[in-house]
């Protein structure tokens, strides 16, 4: 049977084996992960559209292909998100398609990627979702939207897992290399490039293997205390915040013995 692995779950147990255990393991609820406004929602579908459904025939759509493709996604934002949304995207459009000599066809938008791995006896199944991947002249860029109001500060390690991740799904898929991870921040423009390398895939093919081997024999979650227990949603339930930590719900999910699935 394999276990599936997305790079948002490697980081998480990365980061805390005892927060993954609450979350993933025992089905503790605590608050909302990764939540996707309305308005980021908007934009990505959006984007998604501008360069799904163009021709490709011009060289480089007009202004009124992309308020075109934004009149299509505002159906449950309010008169101001709207006309803020209609401001970002024609910010966009100068900075990465005006200025171009032809708007390049993306290899996929809004799609998700697979590959295996296997270590330990185990054949992990490497899972991600992407919202662009383009051709470079040597390898794939890997493109992610942010919607975010201010550049998110990344912690350079949980960033590298990230890139082995997609390095070694996206090779096995496409027999071509992944180049580089591109944050791309909509509400300023800034665009952030992560190089990727073959040590990207060689660390995370390690730290997946250790990660099996902590899984099969250890089980111990144990907690890695850090600058994230201060935002950690179950900083209640744990050993290192509380000298008596509060009991977990009673829905919790029974313990079920060894548990190596690691669904998206």
């Amino acid at each position: 049977m394999p276990y599936f692995l997305s790079a948002a779950k490697l980081q998480s147990y990365y980061r805390c084996p005892q927060a993954y255990y609450f979350r993933y393991e025992r089905k503790v609820e605590g608050a909302a992960f990764y939540g996707s406004a309305i308005m980021g929602t908007s934009l990505h579908q959006a984007l998604a559209q501008i360069y799904q459904d163009w021709h490709y025939q011009d060289a480089i759509p007009r202004i009124d292909w992309i308020e075109y493709c934004w009149s299509q996604q505002t159906k449950d934002l309010t008169s101001t998100q709207i006309n803020e949304g209609r401001g970002i995207l024609r910010r966009y459009y100068y900075a990465y398609i005006a200025n171009q000599s032809a708007m390049r066809k993306p290899v996929a938008v809004e799609g998700k990627i697979q590959g295996t791995l296997r270590t330990e006896n185990l054949e992990f199944v490497l899972s991600g979702r992407y919202d662009r991947l383009d051709y470079l002249d040597d390898g794939l860029e890997l493109i992610d939207y942010k919607s975010a109001k201010e550049v998110e500060s990344m912690e350079p390690d949980e960033v590298d897992l990230q890139i082995g991740l997609y390095y070694l799904a996206l090779e096995q898929r496409y027999q071509r290399n992944l180049k580089q991870l591109s944050l791309l921040y909509l509400r300023t423009g800034e665009k952030i490039v992560f190089p990727a390398t073959v040590e990207h895939r060689q660390r995370v093919e390690a730290v997946i293997s250790d990660l099996a081997v902590e899984l099969r024999q250890d089980q111990r979650w144990l907690p890695f205390p850090g600058g994230q227990c201060d935002r950690c949603a179950y900083a209640r339930y744990c050993p290192a915040m509380r000298a008596e930590p509060d009991p977990l719900p009673e829905d919790a999910k029974p313990e079920a013995g060894l548990q190596l699935v690691l669904s998206i």
